[in-house]
């Protein structure tokens, strides 16, 4: 069997044609695979998914609690059987439940890694890389120019900031999944143990992190109907980035806007929106993290998706890899 017979690209995403599913499909489809829970990866209406126990959980709370016709749990390291077709999950470290899906038939193992992280982070288990023929990275930082710094740097950054100016408060855009609950953390084994307010957009993520036991610390709503300004004075807020544009910011006293992102690496980028104290924090693999990975997995063929595909296909024709560009469409930087 060659490679392109047991995946390959359709219009609605990576389709295994022998077991007749998808993965991580960005059309309704009978049967889907999904790696996690982000809404470029996980969309509702399909007819099964299959995902890890907590991706599940947070389709349901996003999507709500009939999402699909049908679910099934995986646990990680755990083979299963579809049509024949041996799937079988692995850690991705990219969010809580994230997973590469291994799939094997005919003596091809191909890896689809979805989205993947490999700096340490405590809110989700750590990325595994798998041997395998055949590797499908995601390039969101498929640059040399993205090399990520340590985040306990980053974080330390808004700790100090936020000693020098006790009356201001601090307004941290995070996304909702992932990202906020990794900053909360890394505040907290930073040693910031005060109430940290959150947006209501992550109250729910937030709650669902804790009873998989992700300690989050004290969390309270970062809502003044009932207070004033100054309440908020030295405080630190975690929103979603949606959270800057609209009168929600506006309520805090002489806020100082943060975003954690990987894209603060761009300081032009940074500057369009208006944040006074860049964050490189992010949820993906940085260059040198994409390129070590390719090489761990010790994979013969790579595609790429989602991201600067060029770059790294041309890394890997350099390092004698075949590669190729997937160019799957519908796929962003939400989790980023």
């Amino acid at each position: 069997m060659r490679a392109r017979d047991l995946l390959c690209p359709k219009p609605g995403g990576l389709y295994c044609a022998p077991g007749d599913f998808f993965i991580d499909p960005v059309r309704q489809v009978k049967r889907a695979l999904i790696t996690h829970g982000h809404s470029d990866h996980a969309r509702p209406g399909h007819g099964s998914v299959l995902a890890t126990r907590e991706t599940l959980d947070i389709m349901a709370i996003r999507c709500g609690e009939d999402f699909a016709g049908s679910t099934q749990a995986a646990r990680f390291g755990e083979t299963l059987t579809v049509n024949g077709v041996s799937v079988t999950f692995h850690p991705a470290g990219h969010v809580l439940g994230s997973a590469q899906i291994a799939v094997e038939c005919g003596g091809i193992r191909i890896v689809a890694s979805g989205d993947y992280k490999r700096q340490p982070d405590a809110t989700c288990a750590a990325f595994v890389p798998i041997p395998c023929d055949v590797f499908i990275t995601e390039a969101t930082f498929g640059l040399p120019v993205f090399r990520h710094p340590p985040d306990t740097e980053e974080i330390s950054r808004i700790l100090t900031s936020a000693r020098q100016f006790p009356e201001r408060s601090h307004l941290i855009g995070a996304y909702a999944l992932g990202k906020a609950q990794r900053v909360i953390r890394l505040l907290r084994d930073a040693g910031y143990h005060e109430t940290i307010y959150i947006h209501g957009a992550l109250a729910k993520l937030c709650e669902y992190y804790e009873s998989r036991g992700v300690a989050l610390g004290d969390l309270q709503p970062a809502t003044v109907e009932t207070g004033s300004k100054a309440d908020f004075s030295g405080a630190i807020v975690v929103g979603t980035p949606s959270a800057f544009v609209d009168r929600w910011a506006r309520r805090f006293p002489d806020p100082i806007a943060c975003y954690a992102s990987g894209w603060m690496r761009i300081r032009q980028r940074a500057k369009q929106l208006g944040v006074e104290l860049p964050l490189i924090i992010s949820d993906h693999a940085d260059w040198d993290e994409l390129t070590e990975t390719i090489t761990e997995t010790g994979a013969g063929e790579v595609w790429v998706t989602h991201g600067r595909e060029e770059a790294l296909v041309r890394w890997c024709e350099l390092s004698g890899i075949s590669a190729r560009p997937l160019h799957l469409v519908g796929y962003e930087d939400e989790g980023d």
